[in-house]
């Protein structure tokens, strides 16, 4: 009797093992021109959202179940969303091609400084120099914002008492996505790739939302145009996820 129980746990044990084993998606990713594999690839489970990136020989794994989503981006690549299959599960590794972008620089004009020796006209000159601060509202367990107007402290506190505040109006009609926030930054390998990325795309595709959309939320959220303009994708993400945080908590407190 004994021997027919260690089997069947023998059995049970291995069938768990080998279901573990076929959540993971393989793939290898080359260059489409020329089938060449692309190293540093970044791959994001948008469902589960985890991350991970190729090796030298374009080679990946992440554990994804059939449907999920996989988002992979690479620098000077079109970027490519790919559904995850049964048979993909099933039968092993798959090959998927990235395709080069034609990269366009953008005009740059330098307006150089004429000085005329008078300190008043010259000054006048020199680039405003960012001034931007942040303060912190009593009982909020926030950092604080980040100010970009005068009038930034009568909208926050006025939105506290405002049933149809910018918080409920940014957040509230995408919970799903937001939930997510809490796990890209749980997960070392999102974090690592947002914290070298400017484009914004990855956050787009994470939180199912356009750029003009990020943008606004970032910019309701009380940080000025000049930070929007100038972080990186993992300083949004913990500006946005900071407001949401401050966003659940004033609406349990109603």
């Amino acid at each position: 009797m004994k021997n027919y129980l260690l089997l069947f746990f023998l059995l049970v044990f291995s069938t768990i093992s080998i279901a573990q084993e076929a959540e993971k998606a393989l793939g290898v990713v080359v260059n489409s021109s020329d089938g060449k594999p692309l190293e540093n690839v970044n791959i994001v489970n948008l469902n589960q959202v985890i991350g991970t990136a190729t090796n030298k020989q374009g080679e990946f794994e992440i554990n994804a179940k059939p449907n999920d989503t996989l988002h992979l981006s690479y620098l000077g690549f079109k970027s490519i969303k790919v559904r995850v299959t049964n048979d993909w599960l099933k039968f092993g590794s798959a090959t998927i091609e990235l395709t080069e972008l034609a990269l366009a620089l953008e005009e740059v004009v330098v307006n150089q400084l004429k000085l005329t020796g008078y300190l008043e006209v010259d000054v006048k000159q020199v680039p405003v120099i960012n001034d931007n601060y942040r303060y912190q509202i009593s009982g909020l367990p926030s950092t604080g914002y980040e100010a970009n107007s005068a009038g930034t402290l009568s909208k926050i506190v006025g939105s506290i008492f405002n049933p149809a505040d910018f918080l409920h109006r940014t957040f509230g009609k995408k919970p799903n996505e937001m939930r997510k926030l809490k796990k890209m930054k749980q997960d070392d390998e999102i974090r690592n790739l947002l914290a070298s990325r400017f484009d914004r795309e990855m956050l787009m595709a994470l939180l199912n939302i356009d750029r003009v959309d990020l943008d606004e939320i970032v910019s309701q959220c009380d940080y000025s145009k000049e930070f929007i303009q100038t972080a990186n994708d993992l300083q949004i993400l913990d500006a946005i996820s900071e407001c949401y945080e401050e966003y659940k908590l004033l609406n349990r407190e109603r």
